[in-house]
């Protein structure tokens, strides 16, 4: 069954109802973002949070001690790098590693070729937008070559990228990802909506 991350949780009573939901994957932003959030809290807001859920922490670009500071303070499980990343931090990180692609870049077949990461992410690309990720884009999954698609299939990976209720079954079949990732979809005037919440990890679970 295809794992489902809500990313840029921000509240005790959010991750809660997420949790019972059934999400597998809960997101805390450590980067610039509308949705950023500090270690402490993390750690404050997740302290009921089963071990069989796990907690990423989104960076872009972040140094080595960066990384570790936060994964220590706020207990994280994995974290999620947008931006640079070079091999040679992935073997020091601490925890598993996903990495962000731009799912429409010409050079992905050989970008994730090179990845040393734990799991693959595909976005959409980031142009004229103010943060990477949750941005409630989406990406031409079509222009996906048959190259992209065998190195896919080496590691799990994660599909992001303005997935909705109406579109995630779709994007599910089309991929067939160990996991999908959503923000901006599950929102009510920037904030989390609960309801919504639930109702695109049903559609999810229902696969």
């Amino acid at each position: 069954m295809t794992k489902v991350k809500i990313c840029g949780l921000m509240d005790q009573v959010t991750v809660d109802e997420t949790v019972q939901a059934g999400a597998d994957y809960l997101g805390f932003v450590f980067a610039k973002s509308k949705r950023n959030i500090t270690p402490e809290k993390v750690r404050a807001i997740t302290r009921n949070v089963p071990e069989k859920v796990k907690i990423v922490g989104v960076f872009v670009s972040p140094s080595l001690k960066e990384l570790e500071a936060v994964i220590r303070i706020a207990k994280l499980d994995l974290v999620q790098i947008h931006g640079e990343l070079f091999p040679e931090i992935v073997s020091r990180i601490s925890i598993p590693v996903i990495q962000s692609f731009d799912g429409q870049s010409p050079e992905l077949p050989s970008l994730l070729a090179s990845s040393t990461a734990d799991f693959y992410l595909l976005d959409a690309p980031i142009t004229n937008e103010t943060y990477a990720g949750g941005n409630g884009k989406t990406f031409d999954w079509q222009k996906i070559s048959s190259e992209s698609q065998k190195q896919l299939k080496k590691k799990p990976f994660f599909i992001a990228g303005g997935l909705t209720q109406a579109n995630v079954t779709e994007a599910i079949q089309f991929f067939e990802p160990f996991a999908v990732d959503v923000s901006s979809s599950v929102e009510t005037d920037g904030v989390k909506d609960v309801t919504k919440i639930k109702a695109f990890i049903k559609a999810v679970k229902e696969q």
